[in-house]
């Protein structure tokens, strides 16, 4: 990669990274023209080529950059700092709308990137997002306690099942010619409310457990 993109000003760089997650989350790997995603950034194909020296390049650049500021706004959102997973949920939601208003097709992108099968960029992808899941985990996973959760739940299958909720129905609302943020924000916190009763050690026993309070409310953030 050439380093002069980094030198271009932010405004022209989100531009470029815009363009190339919009025709990459239309399109597979392979279909995806590069001639597009320089019409699309407003620049000409051989600068594009100027600033990144082939497709899969580009491609990476885009996954690596997808993944740097996921964590940025994560980070920014505090979601790791505490010990409630549904408020880390609620955090998380907040982030990724956050990341979603300003990357419009960043979590299409991504989404469709996990299930690339193209040989010439799936080891890569794949390793990347192992790596950035057992990272996660080993943040999370600790502050953890079995004692909140219904007896015999398996809390990595919860976290699992939890993640690929989420991760399907963004993909089904991303697959609409519009959304609305506001209801996206209102579905998700009926989902929050839905694993609480689902997850949850029964109010009736004792407990002083997160579990027990009140469903989880909106964020003004």
């Amino acid at each position: 990669m050439n380093d002069k993109f980094f030198s271009l000003p932010e405004e022209k760089q989100q531009r470029i990274i815009n363009a190339g997650y919009h025709v990459f989350s239309k399109n597979s790997y392979k279909k995806s023209p590069v001639g597009e995603i320089a019409l699309t950034a407003g620049i000409s194909k051989s600068l594009l080529f100027h600033y990144f020296h082939n497709k899969k390049e580009l491609y990476l650049f885009l996954w690596n950059k997808a993944a740097e500021i996921t964590l940025e706004t994560v980070k920014s959102y505090a979601c790791y700092e505490t010990e409630d997973l549904f408020e880390m949920m609620r955090r998380g939601m907040y982030a990724k709308l956050a990341v979603m208003k300003k990357y419009p097709d960043l979590t299409a992108f991504t989404l469709k990137a996990f299930y690339e099968k193209e040989p010439e960029i799936v080891f890569e992808i794949q390793r990347s997002y192992a790596n950035i899941v057992q990272s996660s985990a080993a943040i999370f996973m600790p502050k953890l306690n079995p004692a909140d959760f219904r007896p015999g739940l398996d809390l990595e299958m919860i976290i699992k099942t939890m993640y690929w909720t989420t991760e399907g129905y963004l993909w089904k609302v991303l697959q609409l010619d519009s959304f609305n943020f506001d209801q996206l924000e209102k579905d998700f916190l009926k989902i929050l409310d839905f694993w609480k009763i689902a997850y949850c050690r029964d109010i009736q026993e004792e407990s002083t457990s997160f579990c027990h309070e009140k469903p989880v409310k909106g964020d003004t953030k």
